[in-house]
């Protein structure tokens, strides 16, 4: 998936956060850090501005990240896709027909080969890598496990970005204006 030519997926920390997202022609983006009571109200907006989010399910406050959330989540909000670190949760979200991201953090090559067995069990559609800024593991990644891939996390520079995005990312999640703005198609 190319995500209609879009290379950064905006990573959203506030409602000002979206609302500079709404001034760029990004579809697609990522909510982070939300509140349980805001999420219907969130989504709704998202859908009347016609941009499909995903949802950072570990990051919401006030809910476990966890099968019978994610199963809450699925039937009630209905993000465009969610974001775990958790099998558990990346399973139940392909079963609701959510587009699931499994995120890995790659720290040394032992959590990165525990990662890969974990992505082959729960056969996420897309992997965000943490972080980003590692072209090699991007490209080796993409190559052991065939999945789409998000670069993320330490990603600074529109370089880092290119970078990224050669080695075989399909698209960078980044909470950088900066780097949205750069990237806008406007």
């Amino acid at each position: 998936m190319s995500f209609e030519g879009q290379k950064i997926l905006p990573a959203i920390r506030s409602m000002k956060d979206f609302d500079k997202m709404l001034e760029t022609s990004f579809q697609y983006g990522v909510f982070l850090d939300l509140h349980v009571g805001m999420l219907k109200s969130v989504f709704e907006y998202a859908r009347k501005e016609n941009r499909k989010m995903f949802l950072h399910l570990d990051l919401i406050h006030g809910l476990s990240s966890d099968e019978y959330a994610t199963e809450y989540i699925c039937q009630e909000i209905k993000p465009y896709g969610i974001i775990s670190t958790k099998g558990n949760v990346i399973k139940k979200a392909r079963q609701k027909g959510i587009f699931s991201t499994q995120r890995m953090f790659v720290i040394d090559s032992s959590a990165m080969n525990r990662s890969i067995e974990l992505i082959h069990k729960t056969d996420p559609d897309f992997i965000e890598v943490l972080p980003g800024v590692i072209p090699k593991i991007i490209a080796e990644i993409r190559e052991k496990t065939g999945k789409p891939i998000f670069a993320g996390g330490l990603i600074d520079t529109v370089e880092e970005v290119e970078s990224a995005l050669e080695a075989g990312a399909t698209a960078i999640t980044t909470s950088d204006r900066v780097l949205w703005k750069h990237f806008d198609q406007n």
